[in-house]
């Protein structure tokens, strides 16, 4: 359909749907989420005249991967988010099957998407076109057309544009397929965003000795951190390991030293980027005072995401919390933006037996806990932590059948600071070097239990409800 068609469509099911999903008690109180149907990668995550814009895929007809849009939230802190008009809808020859994901960049002070527009055919093929929008005064988008075409030597998997400019040239990188269905990375170079040369490929299966690196390579983030360069990606198609890269598609992150001249990235291995049950697709920016901020989506694609009991007030899938970002002694450390600090209320702190500890409401709370030897967290009968010398397993019930899954973090556990918000987990493991980020789905209202005879220290915080205006 045209746009003229859907915008109706898209009007009254925001005005249908957002009273239905805000009756949900797993809808979240102080993290994005969708006013009603599908969300998924955050996209054109970006500081740009005295905001933060995070925009995001959507489909607000249905809770499904049909008809992704681009809706836009912005925000001063990070913390207190209002919408914004819609920024892209599928509606042109070359985005027809749906605007998919990119990035933001400020180009002769305007802010510009970079988008991946889809496009499928009839026969079962597929390409697709990278494209640009910019901001008009209205504060909506207007498109400006294809400006690269699908690369020759790959297939219509070529997606996810992350665009950035160092000493006056715009850089992208790309995720792609190749004709012998490997997993890459792509680098192209443009002086002006329109006319886009190709520099090769720095990373995937096959590039710098990596193998059995996949099939596909999406959301690549390539970016300077504390000295080294870090790649974010999704890898998918990595064989699972019996304990990591246990998602259906999972989410990883390697570090070294790119040559942009030549088109080269000399890295180490690949890591997990997040143990949890739901993490993929991150995107980051620099923040207004130079930190690298991520947020990601809490999901997983395919999987047992249709069967998340939300859908049955028409919403599904929220973001993660902002995180920053530092590099130290070849780790990727991942922190709770400071900022969200403002959301605590007042403070308890306890020390003593893990089983003595006392209960918490499994709502809007944040966690302090420091143990001295094994103890498990019980999230009201639906999720638990365990933790023992060999590190954390995090476990909850199948949502298809009886099957137990678990997921692992491996190491010595010092601390943990643990943030809930109504059906969803984000636990730091010491300070911030390992991170387990899960959806769950209490019954409300529910309690967090500690159990286990070490001795615990435990500060805890309730949190306000902070809703997108």
């Amino acid at each position: 359909m045209t746009l003229p068609s859907r915008w109706p469509a898209v009007l009254q099911a925001v005005m249908k749907g957002q009273p239905r999903a805000r009756q949900d008690s797993h809808y979240p109180q102080w993290h994005p989420a969708p006013v009603t149907g599908l969300m998924n990668d955050p996209n054109g995550f970006i500081w740009y005249a005295g905001r933060y814009h995070l925009f995001y895929q959507w489909n607000p007809l249905d809770c499904d991967h049909q008809y992704k849009c681009w809706g836009h939230w912005s925000s001063a802190d990070l913390v207190h988010w209002q919408h914004e008009p819609m920024a892209l809808m599928p509606d042109e020859e070359y985005d027809r099957n749906g605007c998919y994901s990119g990035s933001a960049v400020v180009n002769k002070g305007e802010l510009t998407l970079c988008y991946t527009g889809n496009v499928k055919f009839d026969d079962g093929g597929r390409t697709a076109w990278q494209c640009l929008a910019v901001q008009n005064a209205a504060g909506g988008f207007d498109k400006l057309g294809p400006v690269l075409p699908l690369p020759s030597g790959y297939t219509g998997h070529v997606r996810d544009p992350k665009v950035w400019q160092q000493n006056g040239i715009w850089y992208m990188v790309l995720g792609a397929q190749d004709q012998q269905q490997r997993g890459k990375v792509l680098l192209f170079k443009s002086t002006d965003l329109q006319c886009w040369h190709a520099c090769g490929e720095i990373a995937g299966h096959g590039v710098n000795g990596l193998q059995d690196a996949g099939y596909m390579w999406e959301c690549p983030d390539l970016f300077e951190l504390d000295g080294t360069h870090v790649l974010i990606c999704c890898p998918q198609g990595l064989a699972r390991e019996p304990h990591r890269y246990l998602n259906h598609y999972p989410c990883a992150w390697m570090s070294g030293d790119v040559a942009l001249e030549s088109a080269t990235f000399n890295h180490g291995p690949l890591h997990e980027l997040d143990a949890g049950f739901e993490f993929y697709a991150p995107q980051t920016t620099l923040s207004a005072d130079g930190r690298r901020i991520l947020i990601g989506w809490m999901g997983v694609p395919d999987g047992e995401e249709m069967l998340q009991p939300t859908r049955e007030y028409g919403w599904i899938h929220q973001m993660t919390c902002p995180r920053e970002l530092q590099f130290r002694e070849g780790k990727l450390y991942q922190q709770p933006i400071r900022e969200l600090t403002a959301l605590r209320e007042e403070e308890h702190q306890w020390q003593g037996h893990a089983s003595d500890a006392p209960c918490m409401e499994a709502g809007r709370v944040e966690f302090i806990l420091m143990p001295d030897g094994p103890l498990e967290v019980n999230f009201a009968d639906t999720l638990w932590l365990s933790v023992d010398e060999q590190g954390i397993r995090l476990q909850r019930q199948s949502l298809k059948n009886d099957e137990m899954l678990v997921r692992y973090w491996l190491g010595n556990v010092t601390s943990l600071r643990v943030l809930c918000d109504c059906s969803s987990v984000e636990i730091f493991i010491n300070d911030g070097e390992g991170v387990m980020s899960s959806r769950y789905f209490p019954q409300h209202p529910a309690q967090i239990r500690f159990e286990g005879a070490s001795v615990i220290t435990l500060r805890y915080w309730s949190l306000r409800a902070c809703m997108i205006e």
